[in-house]
C-alpha cells in the first residue's frame, strides 16, 4: 500500500493519554509557561471514559500540583473514616491489626475517589489553563525523525475496512508532532511498548509483573452503607491458586466499589480469574452486604505491580513515559495514582527546563533522575521487596518477611537487600497436564454475573467493521499449542469474554470477539506463548464508564 499523506501540527510538547499523569503533565507545563502549546490526546470517547482504579487517593500529588484542589471543587469528598484488613476463610474472617504496620500504611488522611471523576475535573483545570485535549483520538502509531528520535504521534484515523484497507470513509489522521512526547498510555500501552523494545529500556532491569483488576460499583442498603470505610482481603477464595485480594470501599450515595485483583503469575491455566471474583462475593461477610443491592457497572485492568525492579529506563530521544507506562503501584498500599500524579509533574518541569534552553528531542535524563531519587523512589523503595517475596513464599511468608522488610525499610536497611522478581508473567504458566481442573459454581445472577452480562455495565462497544485491535503473531498458535499444551487459558484469563474456542464443522477454530473488549491488556500481559498483540482500536471505541 502506498505511504499515507498526512497533515502535521506542532506543538512544544504532545501527550498521550488523560489519565492523571497525562492530565498532571499538561496542567504543569502550562502553570509554568503559559506560553507553551500543550496538547493530550485521548482514546476514550470522553476524558474519563476509560480510566478505572480502586480507587483510595492519597493526595500528595495533587497537593504539588494543585494545592487549592478543594476550593477549586475537586471531586474528592469522602475522607477514609475506617481501615479495616480480614485473612477470609471460605466461611469467616480474621480481622489483621494496623498497629504492627508501618506507619505508611495506613489510609488516615486519603480519600475514597472516582479517578475517572477526578480526572474529568483535572481535564477542566488543564482546559482553563489553554491545553488542547481531544477525545476520541487514538494514537495508533509513533513518528520517528532522521536521527531515531520520537517526533510525534498519528492520531484519528478511522474507517478502516475489516481487512486493514481504507474503507469509502477513510480519515488519514493526522500527525501531532513535539519538541517532547510524554507516552502517559496506562499499563502495557501499546506505544510505550513499542518504544521499551525499539530503545531496549528494560534492560538491566527485571521484567514487569502485572495484576488484573476487576471492579463493580453497587448501589446497597443505605442501613449498610458506612461512607468512608475501607475493607481490604485476602485469602480466600484464591487460596494457593494465586497471589491476589480483594477491597470494598464506602463512597457517597450509597454506593460502594468493589474490587478484585488477580496477581497475573500464577502457574495454574485453569485458574478463572473473573469467576475467583463472582465467588468471593459469595463470602457471608460480602454477600451479607450486598443482599438487597444491585450492581451498576462493571470494568477491569491491568495493574503494574513489579515495583522499582521493574521500572524500565524511562526516557529516549524525544520521548518519557509517564505513570503507568513505567509502572509505579506501590503494591501493598495498593495505591499508584498520586505517584502517577508526581511522575507527570517532574516530566513536565524537565521539559519546561529543556525548552527554556532551547533544546529538543533529546533524553530528558532530569526527568529520571526526579522519579528514582525523589519522592516516588522513596515510596516504591521501601516496599520493593513485598511482591518478589509474596511470588516465592506465598501470602503467608509475604506477611511476615515483606512486613518485617517494611519495617526495617523505614529505618533505612533492608534484611533482603533487593529480592529479584523471576519470569514473566506469561513464562509463570505452566502445563495445564500439570494441574487440576478447578470447578466454579454458577454465577446465581444476584451477587455473581456471567462475564457478557457483566460487561454489558462496562458499556463498551467497539465498530464492528473496523479491523480487530486484537493482533495475533501467528494465527495457528491458538489451536494448535495453547489449546493442547495450555487448555486455552484465553478464553478464563479475559475478563470480557473475548476469547473462545468453537467448533466449526469438526475443526476447532479461535474466535476474537474484540467487540466485548474492555482494554485491560490481560491478553497481551498473559498470553503463554506472547501470541496476542493489544493495540487501539478508532478513538472513542472502548469501554464508557461513568465513575470508575
Amino acid at each position: 500500500m502506498a505511504e499515507i499523506e498526512r497533515e502535521s501540527m506542532e506543538y512544544d510538547v504532545v501527550i498521550v493519554g488523560a489519565g492523571p499523569a497525562g492530565l498532571s503533565a499538561a496542567i504543569r507545563l502550562k502553570q509554568l509557561d503559559a506560553d507553551l502549546n500543550v496538547v493530550v490526546l485521548e482514546k476514550g470517547s470522553e476524558v474519563g471514559a476509560h480510566i478505572l482504579s480502586g480507587a483510595v487517593l492519597d493526595p500528595c500529588g495533587l497537593d504539588a500540583l494543585i494545592p487549592d484542589w478543594k476550593a477549586k471543587g475537586a471531586p474528592i469528598t469522602v475522607p477514609v473514616k475506617e481501615d479495616k484488613f480480614y485473612l477470609l476463610g471460605e466461611a469467616g474472617k480474621v480481622s489483621i491489626p494496623h498497629w504492627p504496620m508501618p506507619k505508611f500504611m495506613s489510609n488516615h488522611g486519603n480519600y475514597i475517589v472516582s479517578m475517572g471523576n477526578v480526572c474529568r475535573w483535572m481535564a477542566e483545570q488543564a482546559e482553563a489553563l489553554g491545553v488542547e485535549i481531544f477525545p476520541g483520538m487514538a494514537c495508533s502509531e509513533l513518528v520517528y525523525g532522521d536521527k531515531g528520535e520520537i517526533r510525534g504521534v498519528v492520531a484519528g484515523e478511522f474507517g478502516k475496512e475489516a481487512d486493514g484497507t481504507p474503507g469509502p470513509g477513510y480519515e488519514p489522521g493526522m500527525e501531532l508532532l513535539g519538541k517532547y512526547v510524554f507516552l502517559s498510555e496506562g499499563v502495557r500501552g501499546s506505544l510505550a511498548k513499542e518504544v521499551i523494545e525499539k530503545y531496549n529500556l528494560s534492560d538491566g532491569h527485571c521484567p514487569q509483573k502485572f495484576g488484573l483488576g476487576m471492579k463493580e460499583i453497587w448501589e446497597i442498603d443505605p442501613a449498610k452503607h458506612s461512607a468512608g470505610r475501607v475493607e481490604h482481603t485476602m485469602g480466600w477464595p484464591l487460596g494457593g491458586n494465586a497471589g491476589g485480594g480483594a477491597f470494598i470501599y464506602h463512597l457517597d450515595s450509597n454506593q460502594v466499589y468493589v474490587g478484585f485483583v488477580v496477581h497475573l503469575n500464577y502457574r495454574n491455566p485453569h485458574l478463572y480469574p473473573y469467576m475467583e471474583f463472582q465467588r468471593f462475593k459469595h463470602h457471608p461477610h460480602v454477600a451479607e452486604l450486598l443482599e438487597g443491592g444491585k450492581r451498576v457497572a462493571y470494568g477491569a485492568r491491568a495493574i503494574s505491580e513489579g515495583g522499582y525492579q521493574s521500572m524500565p529506563k524511562m526516557v529516549a530521544p524525544g520521548v518519557a513515559l509517564l505513570g503507568c507506562s513505567v509502572g509505579l503501584v506501590n503494591v501493598p498500599r495498593i495505591k499508584g495514582n498520586h505517584n502517577a500524579m508526581l511522575s507527570g509533574k517532574a516530566a513536565a518541569e524537565a521539559a519546561y527546563e529543556a525548552i527554556q534552553a532551547g533544546r529538543a528531542s533529546d533524553e530528558l535524563s532530569a526527568y529520571e533522575t526526579e522519579v528514582r531519587e525523589g519522592a516516588i523512589g522513596k515510596d516504591l523503595w521501601n516496599v520493593r521487596n513485598v511482591k518478589p517475596l509474596w511470588s516465592k513464599t506465598g501470602l503467608f511468608g509475604s506477611l511476615a518477611l515483606g512486613g518485617l522488610d517494611m519495617w526495617t525499610n523505614s529505618f533505612g536497611f533492608s534484611l533482603f537487600g533487593t529480592v529479584k522478581h523471576g519470569k514473566s508473567d506469561a513464562a509463570s504458566t505452566e502445563l495445564a497436564a500439570q494441574h487440576q481442573p478447578i470447578d466454579y459454581p454458577k454465577p446465581d445472577g444476584k451477587l455473581s454475573f456471567d462475564r457478557l452480562t457483566n460487561v454489558a455495565f462496562s458499556f463498551t462497544n467497539h465498530e464492528e467493521s473496523q479491523p480487530a485491535h486484537l493482533k495475533l503473531k501467528d494465527k495457528r498458535v491458538p489451536v494448535l499449542d495453547n489449546l493442547p499444551k495450555y487448555a486455552g487459558p484465553s478464553q478464563r484469563y479475559c475478563p470480557a469474554g473475548v476469547y473462545e474456542f468453537v467448533e466449526k464443522e469438526g475443526k476447532t477454530e479461535f474466535v476474537i470477539n474484540f467487540q466485548n473488549c474492555v482494554h485491560c491488556k490481560t491478553c497481551d500481559i498473559k498470553d503463554p506463548s506472547q501470541n496476542i498483540t493489544w493495540t487501539v482500536p478508532q478513538g472513542g471505541d472502548g469501554p464508557n464508564y461513568p465513575n470508575m
